[in-house]
């Protein structure tokens, strides 16, 4: 295939795989996509082991590293706030409210000989998803053949952009709204990825059938399609909309690839498109994500409401993480809890495959939507 996409990156297919998992950013890279590896929960020493071990998977194959600085953050007037700045700052009702949670489905504690550091974010030197915690990883990702650095919240900060761009390496940003991608192309960001409402993680609430366009017709960028995306015929429908390419991230959660939990992955196999709801319950920010009893806990009129980032994710953390230690359980309180983000595709996502068949399939349907459509022009 040939489009703008394709030609900046150096790929044989416009297909952009956001992935937290190394062997997802490298199946689809080298089957001709691009894996684009999520940062946010790296510590600087990950981020080097797991882009390490990329490029000797890769070759000189293209790979992008995302990552999550939001335009608005606490703490932002006073010049950033520290982890244990933070802490403080997390009400007692809701740290309260976390341990009901925990007694009432019998989540058990960690065992002594399991340290657990500040609410499971002991690995952040920095406050997390923050600009200073990810100027590290900008670092590193430049010190290394990343060939493109996006962020998912809002315009990129200029240091990063700068950095890129001296580095010869391509920037992008996640945009829910045409506003949202002006101001990033404003700020010199070279592709947008136009994310509907479908999408799993943090996502706006328009519809990708109405905001590739909208995007499309705002910036003189290249946009990738995103938000329900994940087989041929809706890639087809992201293009015919002016996308030059498609940003796919959860239709690998289930691949083989994927480190997704099992018991977490298995629940993805079994949902439909209306198991996902968009809540604040893990971040602070709208992200959609698989129904559980967490999110319905946190959807109760009588429970407090959820902080802001990034107070929530420190907040809930080291709860996750016992969750998920607990959740092969079946039956158990923590298998109930126990989610991740996820999209809308969700209810496509019911066999198990690798990521590489997943490129191949999307691209041979592709191929058959394009070729039926062209017949309807016969004459």
């Amino acid at each position: 295939m040939r489009t703008e996409i394709t030609e900046m990156f150096g790929i044989e297919f416009p297909i952009l795989a956001f992935s937290h998992c190394r062997d997802v950013v490298a199946a689809v890279s080298k089957a001709g996509g691009m894996g684009v590896l999520g940062a946010v929960a790296h510590s600087p020493e990950s981020l080097e082991i797991d882009l390490d071990w990329i490029e000797d998977e890769i070759g000189d194959r293209p790979y992008g590293v995302d990552m999550i600085v939001p335009a608005k953050y606490a703490g932002d007037e006073e010049g950033g706030y520290t982890m244990a700045d933070l802490v403080k700052l997390i009400p007692p009702e809701h740290k309260e409210f976390i341990d009901d949670i925990l007694r009432r489905y019998e989540v058990p504690e960690f065992p002594k000989e399991v340290v657990t550091g500040v609410r499971g974010f002991d690995s952040f030197d920095e406050a997390p998803f923050s600009a200073k915690s990810a100027g590290p990883q900008v670092e590193i990702a430049l010190a290394h053949r990343a060939s493109f650095l996006a962020n998912a919240l809002g315009p990129p900060p200029q240091h990063m952009i700068d950095a890129a761009h001296d580095a010869g390496r391509l920037v992008g940003a996640l945009a829910g709204r045409p506003v949202h991608a002006e101001r990033s192309v404003q700020a010199g960001v070279d592709v947008i990825i136009a994310q509907g409402g479908e999408a799993g993680g943090h996502t706006g609430d328009i519809g990708t059938m109405v905001l590739i366009p909208e995007i499309v017709d705002a910036v003189d960028v290249p946009v990738l399609g995103a938000g329900g995306i994940g087989c041929g015929r809706q890639m087809a429908a992201a293009m015919a909309l002016g996308a030059k390419g498609v940003w796919c991230g959860s239709v690998w959660l289930t691949t083989d690839e994927a480190e997704t939990d099992p018991v977490v992955k298995e629940k993805m196999l079994r949902a439909t498109s209306a198991d996902t709801i968009r809540s604040r319950s893990l971040t602070g920010k709208p992200a959609r994500m698989l129904k559980s009893a967490w999110t319905e806990e946190w959807e109760r009129v009588d429970t407090p409401a959820p902080l802001g980032m990034p107070l929530q994710p420190i907040l809930s953390a080291e709860a996750q993480r016992r969750i998920t230690r607990a959740s092969h359980n079946a039956g158990s309180g923590a298998e109930k809890l126990a989610g991740y983000f996820v999209g809308q595709i969700v209810g496509s996502m019911n066999r198990r495959k690798g990521a590489g068949q997943v490129v191949m399939e999307m691209i041979e349907e592709f191929i058959e939507s394009v070729e039926s459509l062209s017949t309807q022009l016969e004459v």
